[in-house]
Formats: C-alpha cells, sequence, structure tokens
C-alpha cells in the first residue's frame, strides 16, 4: 500500500482484491460513523448494518492499512495475560465475562468466514505456543491449568509431541489451543469490507476524520471531501490513531513487530514443518513467531521494525532462526518482509471508553487484535444498537490516561530488539529463556502477536 512493499508485504501480494470504496464527496447522513476500517470497525459496520442502521464508515488510507493487514494472523483466544490475573484485575463478574467473550472470539471469526464466503485462507487447526526451557514450560504449565479450569480445549504437549507438530526440537514442550487458527489478515479484513458494504454500510477511504464536532444531538465529523452527520460515533483506530482523539494514542505504547517470508517450501519440506498447519510463537521475551501461509511459505516474526539499522540486523536473525529450528529448509530464499505497530497498554489489558456523548471506542490490544478485534466490534455494535447497556460490558468505562514516557518506551522497544537479536547472534545456538525486561515492561505479562 501506498507503494511501501515494507507495509503489508505478502498479504498485500496474496489477498483478493480489496472492494472498490473511494473517498468521501459531499455531505452524509448516517446513524452510525465508524471510524477506521480495521477488524473492530469493519465488525462494527457489519453487525450494524445487518440490524437496518445507516451505517457510514470512514478510513484514513486503505481497508486493513493499520495492525489489521500487517499482523501474522494468528487467531489467538483470550488475551495475552493469564486467565487468573484479568478477574483480579477487572473483578470476578467482568473478568471471567471477558474471557468467556474472548475464549469464544475465534469461533466468532471462522462464523464469519463461514457465512460470508470470506477467502482469506482460514485454517482451524489451533495453535501451539512453544516453551524455551524450563522456565517457558513451566509458564505454559500455568497457563494450560488455569484455562483447563475453565473447560478450555487446550492441551500441554510433552517435548517430543512438540517436536512432531512444530518440526524442529528445539522446545520443551508446547500448549496446543484447539480453539484457535491462523487467517491472511489482510483477506479477513477486505473480506468483512465486503460483507459490510453487502448489508447495506458506506466504506469510504482517503477519508482522515480532520474533526469533529457536537451539533446538539447529532456529531460532524469533517474529512477533507465532506462532512458525515451521525447520532453515534464508533472510534476503532488503535495503534494508528490520529487527529482528533488524540487521548487514544496517548495512552499506548506502539511496539514494532515484523514478519519474513520464504519462498513456498517444497512438498517434502511442507511435511516436516508444522505439518498440522498450526501457527506458533515461543515464550522467549523477545519472541519468534512462525507460521505457514496457504501456498506453503515459511513466515518467521518477532519484534522489531525492518528501517534504518533494523533492516539488516533482523533480517540476519532471521536467517539465522531458520536454520537453527528448520535446517532441514536449508537456504530458501526470502521473498517478503514487513512490519507493522502493536498498541500496548500498561497492564496488557484492553481499554473501553465513553470519549463523550454517544462516542465509544476499544483500544489497546496489546498484540491480539483479529479475535478480540471481531468480538469487540460486536460489542460495540450490540451497545449502539440498544441489544445491551454499559453494564453488561466485558470491560469497565475507563477515561483514557496517557502513559509515561511513551516516546522513550517506544525507542526502548526497537532498539532494544535490535541489540538482542545482535546479543543472540554473539550466542549462536542458544536461545534465552522466559521473559526479560524489554517486553515485559509493557504490561504484566508481555506480549504476543497475532
Amino acid at each position: 500500500m501506498n507503494n511501501d512493499p515494507r507495509s503489508h508485504g505478502l498479504w498485500e501480494r496474496t489477498a483478493p482484491p480489496a472492494p472498490e470504496t473511494a473517498p468521501l464527496r459531499g455531505d452524509a447522513i448516517a446513524d452510525v460513523a465508524v471510524v477506521g476500517a480495521g477488524y473492530t470497525g469493519l465488525s462494527a459496520a457489519l453487525h450494524l448494518a445487518e440490524t437496518g442502521a445507516r451505517v457510514v464508515v470512514l478510513e484514513g488510507e486503505a481497508v486493513g492499512f493499520g495492525g489489521s493487514g500487517r499482523n501474522v494472523g494468528l487467531v489467538n483466544a483470550g488475551l495475552w495475560v493469564k486467565p487468573d490475573l484479568v478477574p483480579a484485575a477487572l473483578g470476578p463478574e467482568r473478568g471471567e465475562r471477558l474471557l468467556a467473550l474472548l475464549g469464544d472470539a475465534p469461533r466468532r471469526v471462522f462464523d464469519l468466514v463461514a457465512t460470508h464466503g470470506i477467502a482469506c485462507e482460514a485454517e482451524g487447526a489451533g495453535t501451539l505456543h512453544c516453551a524455551v526451557g524450563p522456565k517457558g514450560l513451566a509458564d505454559l504449565e500455568d497457563r494450560a491449568r488455569q484455562w483447563q479450569a475453565r473447560g478450555a480445549p487446550v492441551r500441554l504437549l510433552d517435548a517430543a509431541e512438540a517436536a512432531r507438530l512444530t518440526g524442529t526440537p528445539a522446545y520443551a514442550g508446547a500448549l496446543l489451543d484447539e480453539r484457535a487458527g491462523t487467517i491472511q489478515p489482510l483477506a479477513y479484513a477486505r473480506g468483512l469490507a465486503r460483507a459490510a458494504l453487502a448489508a447495506g454500510a458506506a466504506i469510504h477511504t482517503g477519508s482522515p476524520v480532520l474533526g469533529v464536532a457536537d451539533e446538539g444531538g447529532r456529531w460532524r465529523l469533517a474529512t477533507p471531501g465532506g462532512c458525515v452527520s451521525a447520532e453515534w460515533v464508533v472510534v476503532a483506530t488503535n495503534a494508528y490513531t490520529r487527529a482528533p482523539w488524540p487521548e487514544i494514542r496517548a495512552e499506548i505504547a506502539r511496539l514494532p513487530y515484523f514478519n519474513i517470508a520464504t519462498a513456498p517450501l517444497s512438498d517434502n519440506l511442507r511435511g516436516t514443518v508444522l505439518p498440522g498447519r498450526q501457527g506458533a510463537w515461543d515464550t522467549k521475551a523477545v519472541l519468534t513467531s512462525f507460521r505457514l501461509d496457504a501456498a506453503g511459505r515459511l513466515v518467521i516474526g518477532s519484534v522489531g521494525a525492518l528501517r534504518g539499522t533494523g533492516g539488516p540486523v533482523h533480517r540476519a536473525w532471521a536467517r539465522r532462526t531458520l536454520r537453527q529450528l528448520f535446517p532441514q529448509a536449508g537456504d530458501v530464499p526470502f521473498e517478503a518482509e514487513w512490519y507493522g505497530q502493536i498498541g500496548m497498554t500498561t497492564d496488557a489489558l484492553p481499554r473501553f471508553h465513553r470519549l463523550a456523548r454517544r462516542v465509544v471506542a476499544f483500544s489497546g490490544y496489546n498484540g491480539r487484535g483479529i479475535a478480540p478485534g471481531t468480538a469487540f466490534g460486536r460489542v460495540l455494535a450490540d451497545l449502539v444498537a440498544g441489544t445491551i447497556t454499559e453494564d453488561a460490558l466485558p470491560l469497565p468505562v475507563t477515561a483514557p490516561v496517557p502513559i509515561g514516557f511513551q516516546a522513550v518506551r517506544e525507542l526502548a522497544y526497537e532498539v532494544g530488539a535490535q541489540a538482542v537479536h545482535l546479543g543472540e547472534a554473539r550466542l549462536p545456538g542458544r536461545r534465552a529463556e522466559g521473559r526479560g525486561d524489554l517486553i515485559s515492561r509493557s504490561g504484566r505479562n508481555g506480549t504476543r502477536p497475532e
């Protein structure tokens, strides 16, 4: 997008075309204006349009331009924080409500894919959280116990089972979550947009919101080409928030995450690398994620930005890591690379905000956007439609609180990831255990990609 091959990489090359959209020209009337055409905004628009509401989506760039079109494509259940920490933070009733909603969220994604015929390489085979050393295995044992106590279909695998399902003996075990899976993330976003249009929503890309005014009962949203008048506003911009809601951007620190894709593996190699088609990531502080796409490309990712000195550092790390994990793949060439930003909150929990009268938002997905974004979009649609009240929300209503030392944190993430990847080069074959300071400072239990 925007003639930048490092913005969406492989996903832009292999996704079906986006539905036809155009910038807003002139004035429009809506019941609901949705700002942001990512998973949350498109899910809200689709579900509201299906109730008969007049919905106008305003997107500053293109459908899926932000994190929704750049992520790994892991459709995970729950949050990054361990389940028992959620009711401890939010209270028993609301915490368990959030866990139930997000535990079921992957099913919502795959149901929408099936219902609307979205071509997005959906695979419901589960995901593998891979243990690096005894400390990583102990962490997964604790996670498994907490999810199993809630009836979730998760299973702790020993080293031999983990090796069989990943194709590498590098891990001490793995947590298999059968609720989860993978998709082509940009294709899913474009499919949601197509479904929302078919349901009657209007989507205007290239239409950043420059200003918002309360006109006594209705909101007027100004774009470069026109204005929308609406009773409700849903703000769904998260890490890519710009004016006129700077408070959302101020409450998160942006953590960069990159992916590099190989050329398609041979049929023989595909039988030895992730043979069950699960997506995977590990327990390291600066984690490694890996998955296959439908054509058999191996996509490997980690924290970092592919710009400046980060480009060569992270490419070299990706090559070394592939050789360590999958020596059978040899020097299979890389054919795409891209990166984006993850919105991190101080406690690794998302936020719900009432920014003004009938202006609502979820933000702070902490590396969990696909399934939660889809589920939260449905929640926002139900709230706006009046089928639920704020008392029934999975999160409390809070005011945005600026994150301290935001610029310093963001620089530390980017530079720190380079330092870690360079450090691993000096210790070939060694894979650090557990969580270090780089990521864990962003929340109680780090982050995890999608």
